[in-house]
């Protein structure tokens, strides 16, 4: 998706307020409108827009003899991604939203944060708290190291993404600004603050950071990723 398209989808886009509320009754029971998901019996679960569930509890507040309510967002207009057929390990705390791309084998990690019309390629790792704004692409078989941020860019309409080819590594904590282009097989070092292109196979390092050296063996070594990982 480009920015317009994004930017369409979520300015059409439904608002919604998404709760969980636990409610039980002192007799009877509510009316709930059938967009709500209800699971029912001594007491109730129930699942939708507050705009909908608010007046049902007014209504019948007078049957209630105890809720509570758990509140996801407010006036959300991009729902998450819904990762059930996703073959891919994302684990407990992620939080991706929809209009994303998840490749083949990749691995999210905790607390990873992925914007809408991000994409991560095959058997790319983004690591624990790592975030990738908008727009942000990763290619196949990448590292991104816990802490990163690949800046995004759905505002203004005219920016560049930020682009990470394939078997790059990013270390812990770097930030990647809007724009930047990092090229096959490069290395960043961790902390470093990226303002400028990368080339492919290089090692780049500092804030702002700046390429120290071709990528040798030792490095090679150093970021080699495990495929054992990768696997599910």
């Amino acid at each position: 998706m480009n920015a317009e398209q994004i930017i369409k989808y979520i300015s059409e886009a439904e608002k919604k307020t998404k709760v969980k509320v636990y409610v039980r009754w002192r007799k009877g029971k509510g009316i709930w409108p059938e967009s709500c998901k209800v699971f029912s019996g001594t007491d109730q679960i129930v699942i939708g827009d507050w705009k909908e569930i608010e007046p049902v509890l007014i209504e019948y507040a007078d049957r209630i003899e105890d809720l509570e309510v758990e509140c996801y967002c407010r006036n959300s207009g991009i729902p998450l991604l819904d990762i059930r057929e996703t073959e891919a390990r994302i684990e407990p705390g992620a939080i991706i939203r929809e209009k994303v791309h998840i490749g083949r084998n990749a691995v999210i990690m905790m607390g990873a944060i992925i914007n809408i019309g991000a994409s991560v390629g095959d058997e790319t790792m983004i690591d624990m708290g790592a975030v990738l704004g908008g727009r942000a692409i990763v290619g196949a078989r990448c590292h991104i190291g816990a802490g990163a941020v690949l800046a995004g860019v759905i505002e203004p309409v005219s920016a560049t993404p930020v682009i990470v080819e394939d078997d790059v590594v990013v270390g812990a904590n770097a930030v990647l600004i809007e724009g930047v282009h990092i090229g096959k097989g490069a290395v960043i070092a961790a902390g470093s603050t990226v303002i400028s292109d990368v080339p492919a196979g290089m090692v780049a390092a500092g804030v702002p950071a700046r390429i120290i050296k071709a990528k040798d063996s030792i490095t090679r070594n150093k970021t080699a990723i495990a495929q054992e990982l990768r696997n599910i």
